[in-house]
């Protein structure tokens, strides 16, 4: 029976530098010793170092320190542009790599005369011949000037097919200019006749602050944003998008941006929030009656009472507390997708902050038979904030990492300062998350498989969590590993940076967001 031979390791472009840098090293060496000997053995021959040995060897010893420095010298300067030209290779070979692509924008390029070649290594990068224009320009050059009169060119074609598609298609030059946009695409034009994207971004995540990031770190890059409206709430023919932007350093189209129409799919959520909303302001009245009556009940009855009933009074207490969050977890959501979401803020302490909730979260913590740490130091720089709000996203992550931590777990709560910033972190140890999850988790009414089947929730606190962080100027993030837990932190700047702002707006948060403009469409979520 024939044996099939061992197949050999596929040749990579990122391997040819070890390679070269073993044997510039081994070069360098070998003609260091060769020199050398040279040198001993004219010295030795004209005897002029005969009577002073010492003087020998130490003319050695500085011929040799002085060769090696030379010699690094001249291989960093000739080796340098050959590693930026690996380095370029590697992305556009598509190699997996941790070293980001040379920029081609550097001012080091630019000045030692490099930036083109990188240009040019980019550009052919891209330059990939389209087969089926390359068979009509072959078929063209065939037939004759008048049949080529009447035969449909490729570029209309395509443009006609891609007019018939259910999908938007858009793609821009490297000036961040439309040059291209199908029928489906949601569009506008302004009064110069430029024609921009019409979607509502979130003002921290939209496709030109990406673009901004690929252009310094990217060759090639692609990104989703699902669930992008292109008008507000009870606007006529809103309609909802997933929007795929594909970036192609230094092309002619360097951005393309695919839109998928999920009108269908969304709208059905949407219509239930509304009902949801108003449902939930028609219960806001009785259930703070219910708790109202419920403290009251606890406290007449103390003296009275035995230790099982307090204790359900206790558990009646955290149960009502948790339904009065989800209805303002509700309302919110609400009122912050009609870019409602208002607040003002004052300044304060996080310890501060955390105080109008200590008592709820370690009952919460106890009633279910976790171990909650908080750690505050003292002294930490002040915040502007919205106390109510921005205790709500604190009692919201904590319950959270009471819910997805396991029986007797530890939960910490810590605060640190962080330059211009202060950071609020609440970590636990339990069921974690993979990084499938990680990336869906701040999307509306987003729940995980494994969540939806063992804790119950709405899908909405993290998302309205992440609106109120930012309607402060800050922001949110998680760490979280499958099986060993979750890390999140809110990242909230001092009351220091922002005051002036704020008494610019009279304490309001809208004037802690910028709004730049761009050929996005660009609502700012925190005005009404």
């Amino acid at each position: 029976m024939a044996v099939n031979p061992l197949k050999s390791k596929p040749q990579l472009v990122k391997d040819f530098w070890p390679r070269f840098k073993r044997g510039a090293v081994v070069i360098i060496i070998v003609l260091q010793l060769l020199i050398l000997v040279a040198l001993a053995a004219l010295l030795t021959t004209s005897g002029f170092f005969d009577d002073n040995p010492l003087g020998f060897a130490a003319t050695l010893v500085a011929q040799s320190v002085l060769g090696i420095v030379a010699s690094v010298v001249i291989y960093h300067l000739v080796a340098r542009p050959m590693k930026h030209l690996l380095s370029a290779l590697v992305h556009v070979a598509g190699e997996p790599t941790n070293i980001a692509p040379p920029n081609p924008n550097e001012t080091r390029f630019e000045k030692n005369g490099f930036k083109p070649v990188l240009q040019t290594i980019y550009q052919l990068a891209s330059d990939v011949k389209d087969p089926i224009e390359e068979g009509a320009q072959s078929a063209q050059s065939a037939i004759g000037p008048q049949a080529q009169i009447t035969q449909p060119s490729v570029q209309s074609v395509l443009s006609s097919a891609l007019d018939q598609a259910i999908c938007g298609f858009v793609v821009l030059n490297q000036q961040h200019q439309i040059i291209y946009a199908s029928k489906a695409a949601p569009l506008k034009v302004d009064t110069n006749g430029v024609q921009s994207l019409d979607l509502i971004f979130n003002d921290n995540d939209t496709i030109e602050t990406w673009w901004a990031e690929c252009e310094q770190t990217a060759v090639h890059a692609e990104k989703t944003w699902p669930r992008i409206p292109n008008k507000l709430p009870n606007e006529e023919d809103r309609r909802f998008f997933d929007v795929i932007a594909t970036y192609n350093k230094g092309t002619e189209s360097e951005m393309v941006i695919t839109l998928i129409d999920r009108t269908h799919l969304y709208e059905v959520g949407e219509a239930e929030l509304d009902f949801i909303a108003f449902a939930a302001h028609e219960l806001r009245g009785p259930i703070t009656v219910i708790r109202g009556y419920i403290d009251v009940l606890s406290d007449e009855l103390s003296t009275v009472l035995q230790e099982d009933q307090k204790e359900l009074f206790r558990r009646l207490a955290v149960s009502a507390n948790r339904l009065s969050g989800y209805i303002n977890n509700i309302l919110n959501t609400s009122r912050y997708d009609r870019r409602h979401l208002r607040m003002h803020l004052a300044e304060t302490t996080v310890n501060a902050v955390y105080d109008t909730i200590r008592d709820d979260m370690s009952l919460r913590a106890s009633s279910q038979n976790r171990m909650l740490s908080v750690s505050i130091p003292e002294g930490l720089p002040t915040i502007a904030a919205d106390t109510a709000s921005l205790g709500e996203v604190f009692g919201n992550l904590i319950d959270n990492a009471i819910k997805y931590s396991n029986e007797g777990g530890a939960i910490e709560v810590n605060a640190a300062s962080k330059g211009d910033f202060v950071e609020w972190i609440v970590s636990d140890h339990g069921i974690g998350m993979p990084a499938s999850v990680v990336s869906n988790l701040f999307q509306k009414f987003y729940r995980s498989h494994r969540s939806r089947e063992t804790v119950a929730g709405t899908g909405i606190g993290l998302y309205i969590s992440k609106a109120i962080v930012e309607s402060h100027g800050g922001s949110i993030s998680v760490r979280s590993e499958d099986g060993r837990g979750s890390t999140f932190i809110v990242s909230l700047p001092t009351y220091k940076t922002v005051a002036d702002k704020l008494k610019a707006g009279n304490n309001g948060n809208e004037t802690l967001i910028s709004s730049e403009g761009s050929w996005i469409k660009n609502h700012n979520m925190y005005r009404g």
